[in-house]
């Protein structure tokens, strides 16, 4: 992910402070058909985000392929965390991306992406994110920050290669998560993205995503 990729992103945080309603989510399941329908955001070329029809889940997914790309789909909603702080989701990875380093910034590219942002006050810089990624390199529960923006956005190795490449399930308690990250309590969420990216190490990248959940437990 470039600078001006994190850059945009870091910014959307303000953006989602003034366009995000004081609603909330409250055990939501996001359909194949309702993600394909969040907001698209290219930050170097554009991934190809399309419904496809999963033969081993017997349902409709949301199919990612990425060719030295990079954009997401973003969901901006103000979400409570003190009422839904549990991000459920499926993936799967079909092919990731040619790296050196995933901890430098030629190889911050990923196959599978799901961005959590908060807007921890009103500037530019108080403007956060976690990145749940689905590693090459690092084990599992592993946490670095961004090569590009240091510790505004952190990154936390959900899943290693080594798991394979069939579907599995997470879950995330994102408060506990932004407490640990950011060493404070953090009650809003500004928006949910998923994102598979592939623009820094000039490769190419296919992975799947299906029943994103914010859930009470």
């Amino acid at each position: 992910m470039t600078m001006k990729k994190l850059s945009t992103l870091l910014s959307l945080g303000v953006l989602f402070a003034i366009e995000a309603t004081s609603s909330y989510a409250a055990d939501v399941s996001y359909s194949a058909a309702s993600i394909i329908d969040w907001k698209h955001k290219s930050f170097s070329g554009d991934t190809a985000y399309s419904v496809v029809y999963d033969e081993q889940l017997q349902k409709k997914v949301i199919q990612a392929s990425s060719m030295q790309s990079a954009s997401g789909l973003f969901y901006e909603q103000k979400i409570d965390l003190d009422k839904t702080p549990w991000l459920n989701w499926s993936w799967r990875v079909e092919k990731f991306p040619t790296i050196s380093d995933e901890k430098k910034k030629a190889g911050d590219d990923f196959a599978a992406r799901i961005y959590i942002v908060v807007q921890d006050g009103w500037t530019f810089l108080s403007t956060k994110a976690i990145s749940y990624v689905w590693s090459q390199q690092a084990s599992a529960n592993d946490i670095w920050p961004n090569p590009f923006t240091g510790d505004k956005a952190m990154m936390l190795a959900v899943r290693a290669d080594q798991d394979g490449n069939g579907w599995v399930t997470e879950k995330r308690n994102i408060k506990a998560d932004l407490q640990k990250l950011f060493g404070k309590e953090i009650r809003y969420i500004k928006a949910i993205a998923i994102m598979t990216d592939t623009d820094n190490s000039k490769s190419s990248a296919i992975s799947y995503y299906s029943d994103i959940r914010l859930t009470e437990e």
